[in-house]
This record gives C-alpha cells, structure tokens and sequence, in this order.
C-alpha cells in the first residue's frame, strides 16, 4: 500500500513587533533631552569664560558676555554687566552652595546685618548668588529677610566665570567677588560665612581700594577649610520654616555641628 505524504501545517507567524512601552520612551527621551541640556551648558561655560583663568585682583575684565545670562529671585532676567550698569560705584556678588543650609544661612545674614554699612557710602550693590531655584532663593530670601535680590545660576555660568565653581563637579564655593563700573575685579576669594563680609568691609573702610581684609586667610586656606564645612552642609533642608534668622556672630567656622552632609 503506498504511502501516504502529509504536508505539515505551518507554524503560526510569530505576533508583531511591538515598540518600547510609552513609559520606557519617555525615559528615552527624558535621558536625551537631559544630555542635550549638558551639552548646551557645557558650551555656554566655555563660551562665557569659565574654562578660562579665574579674574585676579586688579584685571580689567570685559563685562559685555561676561558670565551669560541669569535671573534674579523674582524671574527678571539679567547680566553681570546690567546689574553693573545699574549700581553706583561696583557689585558685590556673594556665592553659596545652597539656600537655606545652616552655613549659607548665616552667611546671608551677616551681610544683611551689614548691608547698610556696606552699601549706603560705598555705592556698592550686593547680590547672593548661586545655582538654587528662584523658588528656593526666594523662599530663603523671604524666610530671612533679605535687603538684597539673590542671583539663580543653575548652570553655573557666572559663578564659574569668577572661579568660584567646584571642579570637577556642580558644586559652588563659597566666596565673594567684587567689580567695580570699570570693570576692574576688587575682590575676587573663597571665604568663610564671616570671612566673606569682612572681605568687603576691608574695602569699604579702605576706600574700595583693591585688595581683602586684613587677617584673611590665604585663598588655598579658605578652600581647603570651606570643602571640609560644605561637605557637612551640601544638602541640608531646613525641618523648620518658622525659624528665625540665626544672630551674625564673629567667630562660627563653617560646617558646624548640626548641619548635615550633603553630595
């Protein structure tokens, strides 16, 4: 009897492809987005001089694209050189690696105890500065009552510009820089909470002549003692918003006890 051929069914076609799920994609495109976003900073920096030296004491330095753009506590866009423009004799910028941290805290605070002294014979104009949020820098400038705008730097163009970013990494020193309408750096230093007023006070006593106050510590001193107390500080979030501003006392050393590490 012959044999009989059966033809075997063939096998089911394997299901469609299907994409990425929507949540896996915008992951993708969150992460592209974040890296384009770097690359952009990454540009800016150098575009606007912070790759370059670090302004010393007595350069004239070009305020025309000097540190890019920035923004005010309030969300008012602004440079370097308008908020020259608009000040009598200079500005005083302040840095601090985060709002409303214990050391930062204090730092504030002392300049606002001495903002008249500092401001009205001077001409001098003052600023806080650094990579917070205008949310955040406004919170911290209502919670301690500020007299002066704080400055949002969030990719850290101007605060690299006057050499007072960390490298490598995001963070800020804390320090001062001082500019006159001329465009000649008076001041230009990492510093203590205390240290960094009495930068400018020296200056204001001595006539805006260049130069820090007598017995600061030598620059390589300040930041050597400043990553020792920001490594305590970095990160730190105030438990209590009722707080009240904490007294300008000479004598507190940045990181001191109670404040917590942040990085």
């Amino acid at each position: 009897m012959p044999m009989e051929l059966r033809k075997r069914k063939a096998p089911p076609p394997p299901p469609p492809a299907t994409g990425k799920k929507p949540a896996k994609i915008a992951k993708t495109v969150s992460k592209a987005a974040e890296k384009v976003k770097e690359t952009v900073a990454e540009v800016a920096a150098t575009a606007n001089g912070s790759s370059t030296p670090k302004p010393a004491i007595g350069d004239i330095i070009s305020l025309d694209s000097f540190g890019g753009e920035i923004e005010t506590n309030d969300g008012t866009k602004t440079t370097l050189k308008a908020l020259v423009d608009a000040s009598k004799a200079g500005v005083v910028l302040f840095t601090y690696p985060k709002a409303s941290t214990p050391g930062c805290t204090r730092q504030a605070c002392h300049f606002r105890d001495a903002y008249e002294a500092l401001t009205s014979a001077s001409g001098l104009a003052i600023y806080g500065l650094s990579t917070d949020s205008p949310k955040a820098n406004t919170t911290f400038r209502e919670k301690q009552h500020l007299p002066y705008p704080l400055l949002c730097d969030p990719q850290a163009t101007l605060i690299g510009a006057i050499g007072l970013k960390k490298t490598p990494g995001k963070g800020t020193v804390r320090g001062v820089f001082v500019v006159d309408k001329a465009g000649k750096v008076l001041a230009a230093q990492a510093g203590s909470p205390e240290g960094t007023v009495e930068v400018v006070r020296g200056l204001v006593e001595g006539g805006l002549g260049a130069g820090g106050a007598g017995g600061e510590k030598k620059e390589g001193e300040a930041v050597k003692g400043e990553e020792k107390g920001e490594a305590k500080e970095e990160g730190f979030k105030a438990k209590k918003n009722g707080d009240a501003p904490p007294p300008a006392v000479a004598g507190d050393v940045d990181g001191a006890n109670g404040e917590e590490k942040r990085e």
